[in-house]
């Protein structure tokens, strides 16, 4: 009874602290910590040289499992050397965890960052490659070139993609043992590989859709000048709107038409999406603008989502309202989830700091266990109870009180808000009683700032506001991160003079252009720097200048060139070894005043994060409760909410709304267990509806899921192979079939064949067919069989004909002509057939009400539409084959129209080889619908390629 008493209490103090897994490792860790003395005798040569011990004995076939001690002994003993830092035990067992593909939590502040080279390294002896991801490029790149210098150090290569590299770079860095990525861009990348074009929302690749701006801007005037409740109603919770009857009539006179579902003008849509726009997406809140742009900001890390929009007009919408230029929609053009992408990897683990309270998702969808991971000192942070307050206003005058009572004892203070609106909410009434602070938000004079406020917000009465700091991959040190503000004091020197300055035209002469500077605010140095170091740095400076020019850097380039000075690897170049040697000078200097600092801020009782809002996962909640109490410091946690708040408003359901009518006093808090339990079931409410959601989107997905692999498996297949006879074959004998089916039909008898009309649809499909006539085919088929196997015969033959003709006139064409028909008939075709499930996803959710299940009528539709598909790929690419003719471009001819030596071109583009011209669609010709006469239930416009290739002689 004991033991389950015992088990009880730890579930009830919130669960499993990692004991278990601790004891479960213990061996390995023993074994590893017995190589620490052997490894540590090898001199650096050695050292490297026990990589490519390891990566003979993984290929002689030992396992990853057996080689992990002494793979895990030669990364500690590297971090060691390279950054100053041994790997602690309980960070062994997390890479352990992670190796065996599984999910490590582990609490902030205890080395995520460090502990990921571990598996990543023991992984990449197989030669697979290992990609470390994260959430944005700020990370990808610090965690590359901070603990990306252990494998390399190690003799690994060691990779990054950043939003910005070229094709041939990502190649590059893909090829490498480990590669840093984020999920954005690695998801981008993937399709990219199946379908090259421009980017838009993740992980959706989009190309530009024509739309008229005028509508949106008429949309947004009409939305304006209606009421909520009497033209339109809101439901918050499924972000939906929809308009009344009145809403109907007063749309349809104010447009002017007579039905605002008119297919050929669809006001609808515009009307719908212009009213989400004023009710459900809200200015500092779910965007921000930044010059003449609307930029979407990230719910759950507070960051600008750079290059991300809302698809099906809604960013447009949003534009429209705040007045903004309309850019062009875009149409999907390939699309997969997060889901149905990760579980495409052979093995998968993952880390966070918040992983329990989604442990029901990662086992349902990834298969993955979680595991919690022990802390390496114990966590003694307090988390204090909610205070409750009738209404907001209640809540922010208590919020205030709660900072201005920490700023006096000097404890620094983190408060977390939902939104940029709220943030400059907060900001305004600390100004009112006076008290100094720092605002992290999505507005761009903040975000430069970013990493300058992180870095003193664990400081002596600090004050910083923060809107979500889920993502933010950096640790608040208590009394402040000393060697980052060396960092900014060497930066604000070295910038100014190897930065080149910004080129550009201005056009106006009165307002001169803003001069760049990297002067941060001198309050955040916790000394003036002493004379000895600032000559230091100085001359070291200098000796950048002269080296690599005055002002002839971007800044890209030298801040890349600093980064790598202020790390802890070892450093050829002369230049960056000194910039290095000044930066750990003044590193040290600073640290003397922020260590005596930091002992203040420990004996005042640590950081106090403040909540203002309960998120909609108590993952986001969890997160920033960590960001205090990290690596056993003390600290506090307290959360301030309103009985008004969003997540409580729109999930709380009758029993909050039955509190507020109960309660009447504003400033007082609110202090019940029905209360508590009330709020608690509110917030499990929405994470099991937006959970619901998440598993809706990957059921869906992996309808598509299946298909996507089939096409991406032929256009490979078109892609990579040199003789694509055998697929076209397979098209010709297959397209005959469905010609035969379509005119004649498999159980049709003998006599009711009308061979007529199926010879005038063969020969419109073929001219090199025109020998056939009914005595010949009856004459070669008396049973359905025998015509259909006397028809593929003839389509393969017809195809063997055409390729000796044009490849008698021009050798090689017909093979890129081939590879450039496949191609670009699966491209156009299925960006047609993803729109089409589109549309069936939105119609079949209404079928519920008919006691249908929406997935399985979502099945069957998107099959047959898949089917449809594939046969139009087939036809279209087969008939522009028989179809089309070379035409000769003599060389002056070719100089004098493309400025080339004679090459053929593709759309004007110059080629060492040949390639098509243009693709141009003949009104005479028959299309192979027409051919066929079978009937597409996907509606989609399916125009053949009749191709017209041009070639030089």
């Amino acid at each position: 009874m004991a033991s389950l008493g015992g088990l009880l209490g730890g579930i009830f103090k919130g669960g499993d602290t990692g004991e278990s897994t601790r004891q479960q490792y213990a061996g390995t860790v023993s074994v590893i910590n017995g190589l620490e003395a052997e490894i540590s005798a090898l001199s650096d040569s050695e050292l490297r040289d026990r990589t490519s011990v390891l990566k003979q004995r993984a290929q002689r076939g030992e396992s990853l499992d057996s080689l992990l001690p002494e793979a895990f002994a030669v990364v500690r003993e590297a971090s060691k050397r390279v950054l100053g830092l041994r790997p602690f035990d309980v960070q062994l067992i997390g890479g352990m965890v992670l190796h065996k593909g599984e999910i490590a939590e582990m609490r902030t502040g205890e080395g995520k960052t460090l502990v990921a080279i571990l598996p990543a390294y023991l992984n990449a002896l197989s030669g697979k490659g290992v990609h470390v991801v994260t959430v944005n490029d700020y990370l990808a790149r610090r965690d590359c070139e901070w603990v990306g210098q252990v494998p390399r150090f190690l003799g690994l290569k060691v990779g990054l993609i950043q939003q910005n590299l070229t094709s041939e770079q990502r190649r590059e860095s893909y090829l490498c043992d480990i590669t840093y990525v984020t999920n954005s861009e690695l998801g981008f990348d993937y399709l990219r590989d199946n379908l090259a074009t421009e980017t838009r929302t993740p992980l959706i690749v989009s190309g530009p859709a024509e739309k008229p701006s005028d509508r949106y801007y008429k949309a947004a005037k009409v939305a304006a000048a209606f009421e909520r409740d009497i033209h339109y109603t809101v439901d918050e919770k499924q972000k939906t709107v929809l308009l009344t009857e009145q809403g109907y009539e007063d749309a349809e006179e104010i447009l002017e038409v007579k039905d605002l579902y008119d297919p050929r003008e669809q006001w609808a849509l515009y009307i719908l999406n212009a009213i989400k726009a004023k009710e459900l997406f809200l200015r500092d809140v779910n965007y921000i603008i930044r010059g003449k742009e609307v930029l979407i900001v990230d719910e759950f890390t507070g960051r600008v989502m750079q290059g991300r929009r809302w698809s099906d007009g809604l960013h447009q919408a949003v534009e429209a309202k705040e007045g903004m230029p309309i850019q062009n929609e875009t149409v999907t053009l390939a699309s997969i989830s997060y889901q149905n992408f990760f579980l495409q990897f052979p093995k998968l683990c993952g880390m966070t700091g918040t992983a329990a309270t989604e442990t029901a998702e990662f086992e349902s969808i990834y298969k993955l266990k979680v595991t919690i991971v022990p802390t390496n000192k114990p966590m003694i942070r307090k988390d204090e109870s909610d205070v409750v307050f009738r209404a907001t206003t209640g809540k922010w005058r208590a919020v205030v009180v709660e900072i201005s009572r920490m700023y006096k004892t000097g404890r620094p203070v983190l408060v977390g808000t939902t939104s940029v609106e709220q943030s400059d909410l907060l900001s305004e009434q600390l100004k009112e009683v006076g008290i100094p602070h720092e605002v992290l938000n999505a507005k761009p004079e903040n975000v430069e700032r970013e990493a300058e406020i992180v870095a003193q917000s664990g400081r002596l009465g600090a004050v910083t506001i923060a809107t979500n700091m889920a993502g933010r991959g950096t640790d608040i040190i208590l009394g402040g991160n000393a060697e980052f503000m060396a960092r900014l004091k060497l930066r604000e020197m070295l910038m100014p003079r190897v930065v080149k300055p910004v080129e550009g035209v201005f056009v106006s002469v009165k307002k001169p252009p803003p001069k760049k500077t990297w002067k941060v605010n001198v309050d955040i140095f916790p000394c003036e720097l002493s004379s000895r170091n600032t000559q230091l740095a100085e001359e070291v400076v200098q000796l950048a200048m002269n080296t690599w020019g005055q002002r002839s850097l971007t800044e890209l380039e030298a801040e890349e060139r600093l980064s790598y000075a202020c790390e802890k690897g070892p450093a050829q170049d002369e230049v960056i070894a000194k910039l290095r040697s000044a930066f750990r000078e003044i590193a040290k200097e600073f640290k003397v005043y922020t260590e005596e600092e930091r002992q203040k801020v420990v004996q005042a009782g640590g950081l106090h994060v403040v909540g203002t809002e309960r998120h909609e996962s108590r993952r986001i909640d969890n997160q920033l409760r960590g960001r205090s109490g990290r690596q056993g410091d003390p600290g506090s946690s307290r959360f301030f909410l309103s009985l008004e708040d969003n997540i409580f408003r729109i999930f709380g359901g009758d029993r909050i709304q039955g509190l507020m009518r109960a309660f009447r006093v504003e400033d007082l808090p609110i202090e019940s267990k029905m209360l508590t339990k009330a709020l608690d079931e509110a917030q499990r409410k929405v994470e099991n509806y937006f959970f619901d959601i998440r598993k809706q989107l990957f059921e869906f997905d992996e309808v598509l899921n299946s298909q996507r692999d089939r096409v991406y498996a032929e256009r490979r297949r078109a892609l990579e192979s040199d003789d694509l006879q055998s697929l076209i074959i397979e098209y010709a004998e297959l397209t005959m079939d469905d010609i035969l089916e379509a005119n004649v039909g498999p159980d049709a008898p003998v006599e009711s064949w009308d061979l007529e009309k199926l010879i005038a649809k063969l020969q419109q499909y073929c001219y090199l067919l025109n020998d056939l006539t009914p005595d010949l085919l009856r004459s070669k088929g008396s049973s359905y069989e025998e015509l259909q196997g006397y028809l593929r015969l003839r389509g393969q033959e017809a195809y063997m004909q055409k390729r000796e003709i044009v490849e008698k006139q021009a050798p090689g064409l017909m093979t890129e002509a081939e590879k450039f028909l496949i191609l670009s008939n699966i491209d156009r075709l299925w960006k047609e057939h993803l729109q089409a499930l589109k549309f069936v996803q939105q119609a079949v959710g209404l079928r519920g009400y008919a006691q249908r299940d929406p997935l399985i009528e979502y099945k069957l539709e998107g099959y047959n539409l898949f089917l449809d598909m594939m046969a139009q790929i087939r036809r279209n690419v087969i008939y522009s084959i028989y179809q089309f003719q070379p035409v000769l471009v003599k060389k002056d001819e070719d100089r004098s129209q493309n400025g080339t030596t004679g090459k053929p071109t593709t759309n004007g583009r110059s080629s060492g080889k040949p390639d098509p011209v243009g693709v141009e669609s003949s009104s005479s010709a028959a299309s192979p619908q027409d051919v066929c006469s079978i009937k597409s239930g996907s509606g989609m416009n399916n125009k053949p390629c009749e191709a017209s290739f041009a070639y030089g002689q």
